[in-house]
């Protein structure tokens, strides 16, 4: 059977300020580290043969911390493209690929923009706003935040990203591991489970958590449910 697991990163050092992170580009705690470490011992047993990784680092320390425990011992690598002579330089002539992850980022992963809330304090936030609109900002489907995108506009990436890159792979028979943030994959897991707008809001991926899904006949089964 294929799987797919999402895996949302560590924590985050805004996350522990308590910060609106968006899609600032910052670093996990150590705390984070031993999340991702827990995560992979829990899935160190299923192959992985493709990672997916927003482009922001804390998604992609995660899933290298991931892989640093897994018991198939292949070597994650980066595959990087765009402008420049990275992709060039970085090819792997390997006559040996078998023993290689190839991990693809893409920015239609990344976190929701929170606009002009990110670097906030959430706290100062709500006092400066209130609570009902900062609840409206973070918890609605479709209001932004100033500045920012809501989760509608978050799933218009993410899920048209998951279905033309990610499915065909799993189609294929490979087994697939996503590491990105929690309304990226919240939007997936709508997509997966067909989850309402209000189940949705619902839903909650604490950092470091893995979700796994078994993908047989064209259908998304969770593990352990």
């Amino acid at each position: 059977m294929t799987k797919l697991i999402l895996l949302r990163h560590g924590q985050s050092v805004l996350n522990k300020h308590n910060v609106f992170t968006g899609c600032m580009d910052i670093p996990i705690t150590a705390q984070g580290v031993e999340e991702c470490l827990k995560a992979g011992k829990k899935i160190a047993e299923t192959p992985i043969d493709v990672i997916f990784s927003s482009t922001l680092i804390r998604a992609q320390m995660s899933a290298m911390l991931v892989m640093s425990v897994h018991k198939g011992e292949k070597i994650p690598y980066i595959v990087h493209s765009g402008p420049g002579k990275l992709t060039e330089w970085s090819q792997n002539y390997s006559p040996h690929p078998e023993k290689y992850i190839p991990v693809y980022t893409a920015w239609e992963l990344n976190e929701r923009m929170y606009g002009k809330l990110q670097g906030l304090n959430k706290q100062e936030t709500k006092e400066k706003f209130g609570d009902e609109q900062v609840h409206l900002w973070r918890r609605s489907f479709d209001v932004a935040p100033p500045g920012g995108e809501s989760l509608e506009m978050t799933s218009e990436r993410s899920i048209p990203y998951f279905q033309e890159k990610i499915l065909p792979l799993l189609k294929e028979g490979k087994n697939v591991l996503v590491s990105a943030h929690g309304n990226s994959l919240r939007s997936i897991v709508m997509f997966l489970e067909n989850l309402s707008k209000e189940e949705l809001l619902k839903l909650e991926i604490p950092t470091g958590a893995t979700i796994t899904y078994t993908y047989n006949a064209g259908k998304f089964l969770k593990d352990g449910s």
